[in-house]
């Protein structure tokens, strides 16, 4: 019998959710971050999706965050005209960057030092977290917003998606594009992994693979709806994505063959991304939750909990049932489905 995929959810914003990022992995395990309509940003447990903290502070819509490596530091990106950082830790808001219109994307240097943005003014913008005070160095060449930028090849480039159709390469210290991509529409989401060198770039219906360093395409997949958001496995043997008809889909990187696909979210998917440790993916919806999905479903992980027929459960409390599990009527659905492996508790 196949396993049956249950997400768990994350409730708490109250309008869509944008944006997630997952820190490294620290002593204290992996953390996530999500950009939501409400303006309330929220921390979370990586691995559980326990709420750990809500930072409080933007006067509009959250576009973008992201934790740096160590999960000692939260940035976010704003409808307010302002990027902000913040102690990860405490929750205290450390720094306001003023802009001159909407901010869409924040990135952390590997260590933390600078600060990148971009967003509707159409300028890129790097900013030294060690003197705040100093003017930021800008770059400027696109002609529409910016969706996303971000550092890759160790910090000494920039690669920035904007809705002139364009992907472009640049070089931080000339501040020159180095390479360029267009596409015949706007590129809806990103990602970049520093392993291997690939980005992964979503458009229309289409998840596109570069070589990050020199934008050459390794391959192209089409999905069965438009996406707004893809992932690659940290291992690169798996990618998921997910778009405007609600769905999760997982494909094969190397065949490119669709394995499984998801309907959890009441809306469309607007990201999702990769745990550091690949047991797990994250998606975020117009719904206005978060839900997490197991790479490899039935393995004990988190809060999933791989249950053989026959063996109880009742050392799982109510609230961690329907974490896992959902409500009492999905609970009892479940039960039906895995042979009375449940029944003992309910």
């Amino acid at each position: 019998m196949a396993m049956r995929q249950t997400p768990l959810t994350c409730s708490g914003h109250t309008r869509p959710v944008v944006d997630l990022a997952f820190s490294g992995i620290t002593p204290y395990g992996y953390f996530l971050i999500s950009a939501c309509k409400d303006g309330k940003p929220m921390l979370r447990q990586g691995d559980t999706g326990d709420w750990i903290g809500t930072f409080l502070g933007h006067k509009g819509a959250v576009w973008g965050a992201t934790l740096n490596n160590e999960a000692t530091k939260a940035a976010t990106a704003a409808a307010d005209f302002t990027a902000k950082v913040w102690d990860a830790v405490t929750g205290d808001e450390v720094l306001t960057l003023a802009h001159k219109h909407i901010v869409k994307s924040v990135n952390f240097t590997q260590d933390s030092s600078c600060l990148l943005t971009g967003g509707n003014d159409k300028i890129i913008r790097i900013y030294d977290l060690n003197k705040p005070e100093t003017e930021p160095q800008e770059i400027t060449g696109h002609t529409s917003a910016i969706k996303k930028a971000l550092w890759c090849n160790n910090d000494t480039q920039i690669l920035s998606a904007a809705d002139d159709k364009t992907v472009r390469l640049w070089d931080r210290n000339s501040t020159e594009v180095v390479k360029q991509l267009s596409f015949d529409m706007s590129v809806s989401s990103m990602e970049y992994i520093p392993d291997g060198e690939v980005l992964v770039i979503t458009y229309g219906k289409t998840i596109a693979f570069y070589n990050a360093l020199s934008l050459e395409m390794i391959k192209t997949v089409d999905a069965p709806a438009s996406i707004h958001s893809a992932s690659l496995h940290p291992d690169k043997d798996f990618f998921v994505a997910g778009g405007d008809d609600f769905k999760l889909y997982k494909f094969d990187y190397g065949t490119e063959e669709e394995l499984e696909s998801y309907k959890g979210h009441f809306g469309p998917v607007h990201c999702v991304r990769f745990s550091p440790d690949g047991e797990l993916y994250a998606s975020g919806s117009e719904d206005g939750t978060l839900r997490l999905w197991q790479t490899a479903v039935g393995k004990t992980y988190g809060l999933w909990k791989c249950v053989l027929p026959g063996e109880p459960l009742r050392s799982w409390g109510p609230s961690m049932l329907q974490k896992c599990f959902g409500t009492l009527p999905q609970i009892c659905a479940l039960t039906q489905s895995c042979h009375g492996a449940l029944r003992s508790i309910l």
